[in-house]
C-alpha cells in the first residue's frame, strides 16, 4: 500500500524534494507545506496550509491525513524541535533533532565540536561583545577577516571582509546594529582560509554515513563571482575538482568523523549533513555545516540519484542504510540555474508575471519553482529567488548549455540570473593536465612511508661488514671487515611459492618472510657458505602499507636469524599485473666461503657413508599447489581448528616458518668433517640429493628412523598420494642431510643435535646402472604408524554437534548447492541440509542432493491457487524436517509476505551484485551497461522487497575489458561458491543475526 508523506518548506529545495519522492511507487502523494506554485496540483503533489510553526497542529494534520513521513526541508523548523516534537507524538520524521542540529543552528557550537573531534577548519573565536572581537581582529596572528553571525540568517549571515578595518565594521553591523537580528548576538571571528569551495552532503542514519556527489554553489549575484552574497545563484554536480581520493579523504575525516562525534556526544544525527569545505593547500577544512539539504544544491544532487529517495530516507530512520546505500547515475552531470527579482538580495518588487514554464519542460529540463504564487491562475513572482532551471546531461559542459538554453526561455521583468554556473570546473576540465602516476594506480607515496617504517627493521640487521642502510642506488659488503681472506662468493634466488596464496587467504603475513629467507640462505649452505646480506623484492598490484610492512618486518626478523643483513630491495606496485589483496615475493641472498671450505666435496664421498637428516618444521615451503588441492577436496578448510586443544587451525600449521640452518649448521660444515649438504627444496628427498652426489653413488634411507610430522600424514591419506609422489613433492620431515664419514657420524651428529633434531637416516650405496639414485625404504609404514595418531590428536577439526538444521529451496541446477552441501559436509560446518525443496519435479538439482543422501521433495507452484496457498505446502513440509535456516539456492518463486515474516532472519538470499546496487533481474547486463570496475555477489537475509534485506557477506569480482555477461556470470559464480557457504556458517554459527528493525549484529 502506498503512503502519504509531507514535505516541510516552501522553496525550490522542497520542491525537488517532492519531485524526487513523488517518483517513488511506496508514494501515494506528497504533501507540500507551505509550497509554492510549482506544487500545486501537481500530479502526486498538493500544498497545504497547515501550520508548520505549530507542532501540535502538525501532528494531528498528519495523523488526519495518515502521513507516513515527514521531510523537513529548511533549517529554523530543525533548529526549532520539528522533528523531537514529531517523532514524540509518533509520526516518523526525516532530519536531525534540535540539539543535532546545533551543528548549524549554532556557529560557536560547531567550531567547539569541530575542535573536539580534530576535524580540520579555520582557527577561530567567538564573541559577545563587540569591542573583544574587534581586538581580536586587530591582534590575532592569522588573517581574522571572516565573521559570523553565530545564529541562523537564512544562508547570508558570514561577511568575509578584505582588511581589518571591514573586518571590524562587520562585527558593528552584525552586533549593534543587528543586521540579522538575534543570530548575531553572537559572533565568531576566523581565519580567511584560501582555496576552492565545495559542498560535501551525506545521508546518515546516526552510524552509517552515504555520501552523495560533490556540488559547487555559486554564492555571488553576477557573473565571474561579483556583486554581493545571496543564498546562492546557482549550482553544479558533481565537482571534477574532487578525486575519489579526495572525496574518500572528506568521507573518512569530515563526515563520518562528524557523525560519530555526534554519537559519541550523546546526540546521534539523522537526516542529510551538509559539510561547506575549502580545499585548501593543507587539505580539505570545514567552513560550515548546514543539517539539511542545500538550495539550490538539492536541486543538482537529487536528479543524480537513481535509488527511490523515499527508501534511502526510511531506511536513514530504521537506522538501515547499510542495506540500503543510494546509488547514482555515472556518467552524468547536472547544472542549475538560479533565476532571481530583480533588486535581490535586497528589496524587491512580486507578483510579476512568469512567462515560458511550459517551453523550458519541452526542452526536457526541469523547472524547480522558489518564490513563486499563482494569481488569477498565473504564475507570478513572490521572493528573490524565483525558480531554478536544472539540466542533467552526460557532460558539464553541455549541461550548462542547457541550463541556459532553459533560463533563455523563461520571462518575467528585471530577471537576474549568471551565465557562468560552472565555470571553475570547466577550466578546470580545459586545463592541460597530464596523467600522474598515482592516476595509473602507482602510489608513490605510499612507497615512501613504507621505506621509513622499514628502515629501521632494516638497520637491526647490520652486522660486520656491513651497515644496512635503506636508500641509496646500491648495497655495499665489506668482505675484509667481514674476517674473510681468500673468499668464493655464493648467490642463491627463491620465492615462496603458492604458500603466499595461503598466507593471504589466511590473512597472516607475519611469518612468510622467514620462509624467503630460509629459502634462500638454506640453498647457499650447500656450497658451504655464510649468508652475508640479503635482498628482497615485493610485488603487488596495490600496495597496502600495512601488509608490506608486515611481511619485511618478518624478513628483517630471519635475516637476524640466518646472521646476515637486509641490505636492500625492490617494492613494485603494478596495477593490473596482481589482484587486489595479492602480492609476490622473491629473495636474493649473497654468501662467501673460504676457498679451500667448499662443499660439495665430491672426490671425498665414498660407499659406506652415512646420512645425517635434520628435522624440517613441516612442510617448509614446497609443494602447495598440491597442498591447497587436497585441503580443497578435504572436509577441512584452512580456518579448521586442530590439534587436541583446537587453539591452532589448519591454515596456521600450513603456515609454520621453514627452518633457518645457517647459525645451527654452518659450524659443522665448517669443522671439516662434512663432505655434502643438500637442502631439501622444491623436488622433496628424491631430486635434492643426488645434486650433491657424484654420478656413480646414491643413497639408500630408511623412513622408520625418523619421525615424520603429522601433517605429512594428514597429506598423504587425503590426497591419496604414492609414496613417490610424497618423496618427490615433500620434505617428509628431513629439511636438510649432510653426509659424513661413518666413523665421525655419531660425533657430527651429537654437534648437531645441540641445537637441531637430528637422526642417522641412511647411508651412501654404490649406483648401479639405471638404478633410482635415492630409495626410501618403510615411507609407509612410517606413514601408516603415525596416521591414527594424526588423526586423532593433531589433524583433526572441531566437529560441531547440535548442528543448525537447513533447508534448500531450488528451482533447477540449484545454483549454489553443490557448494553448499560440500560446506555443510565438512565435520566444522555448523549447518547441516536436511531438506531440498523444488517447485519442479526432475531437475538436477534434486539429482545434486539424492547423491548427496540428502531427502528431497516436489511441491509444484501450478497446483496452488496462490502464492499464499503454494508457501503455506513448503511451510508444512519445512515444519516436518524441524528446519531451522532455509537458502534459496536459485528458486525462482517470489516468496509471500507472510512467509517472509514467519521466517526473518531464517531466510538467507544470494544476488550476483555488489547489493544494493544493481537490484532485480540482469545484473550482468546492467553492470555491464553502467561501466563500473567492479562487481560481485552479496548474500543477504530476505525481506518482503527484493534484494533488499540486511547484507551478511559481500565478495568482489573485477570487471574485465572485454567482459560478456557470460564471461563476468562464471567468474561471479565462483565467487558465490564462495560466498553463499561462507555466510550460511556465518549464520548458522550464530556469529550474525538480525535483531530489531532488521538490523544485523556481530557477536
Amino acid at each position: 500500500m502506498a503512503d502519504q508523506v509531507l514535505v516541510i518548506g516552501g522553496g525550490g529545495r522542497e520542491h525537488a524534494l517532492a519531485w524526487k519522492l513523488a517518483q517513488s511507487p511506496h508514494v501515494k502523494h506528497v504533501f507540500v507545506a507551505p509550497g509554492n506554485a510549482g506544487t500545486v496540483d501537481n500530479g502526486k503533489i498538493s500544498n497545504s496550509a497547515v501550520p508548520i510553526s505549530n507542532h501540535a497542529a502538525l501532528a494531528q494534520f498528519c495523523r488526519d491525513q495518515e502521513i507516513r513521513l515527514v521531510v523537513v526541508g529548511p533549517e529554523v523548523p530543525l533548529a526549532a524541535g520539528i522533528v523531537d516534537d514529531l517523532t514524540a507524538a509518533g509520526i516518523r520524521c526525516f532530519g536531525p533533532t534540535a540539539k543535532a542540529a546545533q551543528l548549524e543552528s549554532s556557529k560557536s557550537f560547531s567550531k567547539a565540536f569541530l575542535d573536539r573531534h580534530e576535524i580540520p577548519t579555520a582557527r577561530w573565536k567567538s564573541f559577545t561583545d563587540p569591542k573583544a572581537a574587534c581586538s581580536f581582529i586587530n591582534s590575532a596572528n592569522f588573517p581574522a577577516l571572516v565573521v559570523k553571525a553565530s545564529g541562523l540568517a537564512a544562508g547570508k549571515g558570514v561577511i568575509v571582509a578584505s582588511n581589518k578595518e571591514e573586518a571590524c565594521k562587520a562585527v558593528t553591523e552584525i552586533m549593534q546594529d543587528k543586521t540579522f537580528g538575534t543570530a548575531g548576538e553572537t559572533v565568531v571571528v576566523e581565519e580567511l582560509l584560501e582555496g576552492e569551495e565545495v559542498s560535501c552532503l551525506c545521508f546518515s542514519d546516526g552510524i552509517m554515513i552515504a555520501p552523495m556527489p560533490p556540488a559547487q554553489d555559486h554564492k555571488r549575484l553576477m557573473d565571474g563571482d561579483e556583486g554581493p552574497n545571496t543564498g546562492g545563484m546557482g549550482a553544479y554536480s558533481p565537482a571534477p575538482q574532487i578525486s575519489k581520493d579526495l572525496l574518500q579523504k572528506i568521507r573518512d575525516t569530515v563526515l563520518q568523523k562528524t557523525v560519530d562525534g555526534m554519537r559519541k556526544e550523546g546526540v546521534p544525527y539523522f537526516g542529510v549533513l551538509y559539510a561547506g569545505l575549502m580545499l585548501t593547500k593543507d587539505g580539505p577544512k570545514v567552513l560550515e555545516f548546514n543539517c539539511r539539504f542545500g538550495d539550490p544544491e538539492c536541486q543538482v544532487i537529487l536528479p543524480l540519484l537513481k535509488s527511490d529517495l523515499y527508501e534511502v530516507m526510511q531506511a536513514v530512520i530504521d537506522k538501515k542504510l547499510s542495506s540500503s546505500m543510494p546509488v547514482w547515475f555515472e556518467d552524468s552531470a547536472a547544472v542549475t540555474v538560479v533565476m532571481a527579482s530583480e533588486g535581490y538580495p535586497g528589496t524587491y518588487p512580486k507578483g510579476l508575471e512568469i512567462t515560458g514554464l511550459s517551453k523550458a519542460k519541452q526542452m526536457g529540463l526541469e523547472v524547480f519553482h522558489a518564490g513563486t504564487a499563482l494569481k488569477d491562475g498565473k504564475v507570478v513572482t513572490s521572493g528573490g529567488r524565483v525558480l531554478t532551471v536544472t539540466a542533467i546531461q552526460g557532460d558539464l559542459m553541455t549541461a550548462l548549455q542547457e541550463a541556459n538554453k532553459g533560463v533563455a526561455a523563461i520571462h518575467f521583468k528585471g530577471a537576474i540570473y549568471r551565465k557562468d554556473i560552472g565555470y571553475r570546473a570547466i577550466a578546470f576540465l580545459k586545463q592541460s593536465r597530464g596523467l600522474t602516476y598515482k592516476n595509473s594506480g602507482v602510489d608513490i607515496a605510499a612507497g615512501n612511508t613504507l621505506v621509513q617504517k622499514i628502515k629501521p627493521l632494516a638497520a637491526a640487521t647490520s652486522r660486520s661488514g656491513c651497515n644496512a642502510e635503506l636508500g641509496g642506488f646500491a648495497g655495499l659488503f665489506d668482505l675484509k671487515a667481514a674476517g674473510y681472506k681468500d673468499p668464493i662468493l655464493v648467490s642463491g634466488t627463491d620465492g615462496v611459492g603458492t604458500k603466499l596464496k595461503i598466507a593471504q587467504e589466511c590473512k597472516k603475513h607475519d611469518t612468510i618472510g622467514q620462509d624467503l629467507v630460509a629459502m634462500c640462505v638454506n640453498d647457499i649452505l650447500a656450497q658451504g657458505a655464510e649468508p652475508l646480506f640479503f635482498l628482497d623484492y615485493f610485488a603487488c598490484g596495490k600496495l597496502d602499507v600495512e601488509v608490506a610492512q608486515g611481511v619485511i618486518a618478518g624478513i628483517a626478523e630471519a635475516c637476524k636469524k640466518a646472521g646476515c643483513a637486509l641490505l636492500g630491495g625492490e617494492t613494485a606496485e603494478m596495477p593490473g599485473m596482481y589482484p587486489p589483496g595479492e602480492y609476490d615475493l622473491a629473495g636474493f641472498a649473497v654468501g662467501a666461503v673460504e676457498r679451500g671450505q667448499m662443499l660439495p666435496q665430491l672426490e671425498r664421498i665414498a660407499d659406506g657413508d652415512v646420512v645425517i637428516g635434520v628435522a624440517s618444521s613441516g612442510v617448509h615451503s614446497n609443494g602447495y599447489s598440491l597442498v591447497r588441492k587436497i585441503v580443497e577436496k578435504s572436509s577441512f578448510d584452512f580456518s579448521s581448528p586442530v590439534g587436541v586443544s583446537g587453539d591452532q587451525t589448519l591454515g596456521d600449521l600450513l603456515l609454520t616458518p621453514t627452518k633457518i640452518y645457517s647459525k645451527t649448521l654452518l659450524p659443522v660444515l665448517r669443522s671439516g668433517h662434512v663432505k655434502a649438504y643438500a637442502h631439501i627444496t622444491g623436488g622433496g628427498l628424491l631430486e635434492n640429493i643426488p645434486r650433491v652426489l657424484p654420478e656413480s653413488f646414491g643413497v639408500v634411507l630408511d623412513a622408520l628412523t625418523w619421525k615424520i610430522p603429522e601433517i605429512f600424514c594428514w597429506l598423504h591419506k587425503e590426497g591419496n598420494l604414492s609414496e613417490e609422489e610424497m618423496t618427490r613433492t615433500f620434505n617428509c620431515g628431513i629439511g636438510a642431510v649432510l653426509v659424513v664419514q661413518k666413523e665421525l657420524a655419531q660425533q657430527v651428529l651429537k654437534d648437531i643435535q645441540k641445537h637441531e633434531t637430528a637422526w642417522l637416516i641412511g647411508k651412501v650405496v654404490s649406483l648401479q646402472k639405471g638404478s633410482a639414485p635415492v630409495k626410501v625404504h618403510n615411507l609407509l609404514r612410517a606413514l601408516q604408524a603415525n596416521r591414527s595418531l594424526s588423526m586423532h590428536s593433531h589433524i583433526q577439526g572441531k566437529i560441531q554437534t547440535n548442528k543448525v538444521k537447513v533447508a534448500a529451496l531450488i528451482s533447477g541446477t540449484g545454483t549454489n548447492l553443490e557448494a553448499l552441501i560440500n560446506s555443510t559436509k565438512k565435520p566444522t560446518s555448523f549447518a547441516q541440509i536436511v531438506l531440498v525443496i523444488s517447485n519442479k519435479a526432475g531437475v538436477e538439482g534434486l539429482k545434486k542432493a539424492e547423491r548427496a543422501g540428502i531427502p528431497t521433495r516436489v511441491i509444484d507452484h501450478k497446483l496452488y491457487e496462490s502464492r499464499t496457498e503454494f508457501d503455506n505446502a513448503i511451510d508444512k513440509v519445512l515444519e516436518e524436517f524441524s528446519v531451522e535456516l532455509i537458502c534459496l539456492a536459485g528458486f525462482m518463486r517470489i516468496l509471500s509476505g507472510p512467509f517472509v515474516k514467519k521466517w526473518e532472519g531464517k531466510i538467507l538470499n544470494i544476488h550476483p551484485s555488489l547489493l544494493p546496487s544493481f537490484k532485480g533481474a540482469n545484473a550482468h547486463k546492467l553492470v555491464l551497461q553502467a561501466g563500473v570496475r567492479v562487481t560481485g555477489c552479496t548474500v543477504h537475509f530476505v525481506a518482503e522487497e527484493v534484494d533488499a534485506g540486511a547484507i551478511i557477506f559481500q565478495e568482489a569480482v573485477p570487471v574485465k575489458i572485454g567482459d560478456t555477461v557470460e564471461t563476468l556470470s562464471e567468474r561471479v559464480k565462483e565467487a558465490e561458491h564462495r560466498a553463499f557457504p561462507a555466510a550460511l556458517q556465518l549464520v548458522a554459527s550464530g556469529a550474525v543475526q538480525v535483531g530489531e528493525a532488521g538490523k544485523i549484529y556481530w557477536k
